[in-house]
């Protein structure tokens, strides 16, 4: 019995997919580049690079190889761009912190090692 395969939409493979796949020749040429940067593996080198999981599987599409290939080859930096500080999250703890008694703050403080002395 012959049966066929579900009918896929435009959506559908535009979501599978990014771009045609690297070749082999492109993978093998950014494994030696990484592995000449001190990393065994493509999982190895996915924080410091930003890889993603699929990336660090080494799977990459025609286009992430050569930017891939562009920036270990040029020598750019290998670590991540500094994250911008998430300043939210600090101003609803300070917001908090207000509301709570001096005495408890300074109890916490000598519980976590600091030594805490009352202003003049």
């Amino acid at each position: 019995m012959r049966t066929t395969a579900p009918a896929t939409s435009a959506a559908d493979v535009a979501l599978s997919s990014s771009g045609p796949p690297a070749t082999p020749r492109q993978v093998q040429y950014l494994k030696a580049l990484l592995e000449k940067a001190g990393y065994a593996s493509f999982r190895e080198a996915r924080r410091t690079y930003g890889l993603t999981q699929k990336q660090s599987s080494g799977k990459f599409t025609k286009q992430e190889a050569s930017a891939l290939i562009d920036r270990l080859a040029n020598g750019e930096p290998t670590e991540p761009p500094e994250p911008e500080p998430d300043t939210g999250i600090a101003e609803s703890q300070a917001l908090v912190l207000r509301g709570v008694p001096a005495s408890l703050l300074a109890d916490e403080l000598v519980r976590r090692g600091w030594s805490v002395t009352a202003p003049d």
